[in-house]
């Protein structure tokens, strides 16, 4: 019998269709206002980027005087616009305006959701693996399951973050006046802040935005570059900046992204796939140690999910680090504790109730949706927009929880395989989980890694929400005990390992200058 996540796959493909590949992507969010900064952070060019060199290592060609015929010619443009603005193009403005990088987040987590399917098997048994050279065909590349989920939102934040510490120290260093400052006739259609034009800071978060995109959903440049068109061009519609604004800001954006889009090439993320020698080698070594090793409870049997993730260079801890901080072993498959903690998933699986279904279902994060990454990244906006950050604060805090979750899938991945402990069900027949079953090892519980730590660095943040942050956290990592998937060891040492990283994650919050 297949298993729930085939089922699911099958579908969910039903649905999307696959010949067609045109599922739409809509955001999720509420209507926001515009973005209005509390502070406007004009002294984020002093601030730690995370691989720039310098604020300056990509230059920027001096803006065009105010007074030339050219910069005229821009100014009309904006005029024009206004005087013929449609009402999708005012819808275009005020969703744009409620925040580039909130936007650009939603974007992402919409195709991770998208994309966010499992192959299914080929007639003979195997299973086709998507193909980054050949997006289009199926299985679609990518299969944006958490591991990648976390990577991609943390390229797009880092990126972003970084991209932003270059734009404020070009924008000082120019000084151009916005458009209505140097003509009062224009009209200023949405807030902007006070400091000055050029480049575009929602420009250049937008360059370096559709570049990461790009990259990691190579099958939707269309979409992307109609998205990118919107993002500049509502600056224009909106009065707050000159074409010439905006293209050197999506210059400066392209140029930023392409030093995380190198080192993306090279993070060893392409090979965490691993070989069919790879899957075999990891469980006769588990089974050499005499414990009972994790096996595929689909039908047929699927690879494991990339078992060498815990190879990949994240942001925060090197790969001696995080074998380093790998935790000692669950229990042994032999051992009273074990059996101990079997029997108390097997009484979660007989005895739900409408409560711990609820949790259950919330914190799912599976098949179609944006992850638990993504999930977290849902919180962390909602609470953001309160908050009223800058564009480069709303980057940088999201920076440091989507380099915390990245480096958090990392070191779980490598637990997972370390120890390739066996899943609950597999065990004992009898448990039924309440949701799918992932397909990899149990020890350690991936919600729990990465829910303790987006729950400290998001109190680090947010220092009003920490108690609820700890609490969900909590919530969202029971939710996989409650569901029958996960044994309480893994979900307690997850937890642990999570709030170890997010730790390191406040570390370098601490000093980047923005505090």
């Amino acid at each position: 019998m297949k298993s729930v996540k085939i089922a699911l796959t099958v579908l969910v493909l039903a649905i999307w269709g696959i010949a067609g590949c045109e599922r739409e992507i809509i955001s999720r969010s509420s209507e926001f206002e515009a973005l209005n900064p509390a502070n406007a952070d004009s002294g984020a060019r002093f601030w730690k980027p995370v691989l720039l060199a310098s604020p300056d290592e990509f230059p920027v060609a001096n803006p065009i005087a105010v007074t030339s015929a050219d910069y005229k010619l821009e100014m009309l443009e904006i005029k024009s616009w206004q005087n013929k603005m449609t009402q999708a193009e005012r819808d275009q403005m005020n969703y744009w305006s409620a925040g580039v990088v909130l936007r650009w987040n939603e974007i992402m987590r919409e195709l991770v959701a998208k994309y966010n399917l499992p192959p299914y098997q080929n007639e003979d048994g195997t299973y086709p693996i998507p193909n980054s050279a050949n997006p289009l065909a199926y299985p679609f590349f990518p299969f944006s399951n958490p591991p990648y989920a976390a990577r991609a939102y943390a390229y797009l934040s880092v990126a972003q973050y970084d991209a932003l510490i270059a734009s404020s120290h070009y924008k000082a260093t120019f000084k151009r006046a916005r458009p209505a400052v140097t003509d009062v006739s224009i009209k200023q259609l949405i807030p902007a802040t006070a400091d000055f034009a050029y480049p575009c800071e929602e420009a250049v978060a937008a360059g370096a935005s559709a570049a990461i995109l790009t990259l990691m959903f190579p099958g939707e440049q269309d979409f992307i570059q109609q998205k990118l068109t919107e993002c500049k061009n509502y600056r224009i519609m909106a009065g707050v900046n000159v074409r010439s604004d905006v293209d050197a800001g999506v210059a400066l954006g392209k140029s930023v992204a392409s030093k995380f889009i190198a080192r993306a090439r090279t993070d060893r993320a392409g090979k965490a796939v691993g070989t069919p020698a790879d899957w075999a080698n990891l469980e006769a070594k588990c089974a050499a140690t005499g414990e009972t090793p994790w096996i595929s409870q689909e039908s047929p049997k699927r690879p494991p999910m990339l078992p060498l993730f815990g190879k990949t260079l994240g942001f925060l801890l090197d790969t001696n680090m995080v074998v380093a901080s790998r935790p000692a072993g669950p229990p042994s498959t032999k051992s009273e504790q074990f059996k101990k903690e079997l029997d108390e998933v097997l009484w979660y699986s007989e005895h739900p109730t409408r409560e711990r279904m609820r949790i259950t279902h919330f914190w799912g994060d599976g098949v179609a949706t944006y992850t638990p990454p993504g999930h977290w990244n849902a919180i962390a906006c909602e609470d953001f927009v309160k908050l009223r950050y800058s564009e480069v604060r709303w980057a940088r805090n999201l920076a440091l929880l989507n380099m915390s979750m990245f480096d958090a899938a990392i070191c779980c991945w490598d637990t997972k395989y370390a120890y390739f402990n066996p899943r609950p069900s597999q065990v004992n027949s009898k448990i039924k989980t309440l949701t799918g079953l992932p397909n990899f090892p149990a020890f350690s519980s991936g919600h729990s890694t990465f829910s303790g730590a987006a729950s400290i660095i998001l109190g680090h943040i947010n220092p009003g929400r920490a108690n609820d942050y700890d609490a969900m956290a909590k919530e969202a990592s029971l939710s996989r005990l409650y569901g029958a998937i996960h044994y309480r060891s893994d979900i307690e040492v997850g937890m642990q390992m999570g709030q170890n990283i997010g730790l390191k994650a406040i570390e370098r919050a601490k000093t980047d200058g923005a505090e």
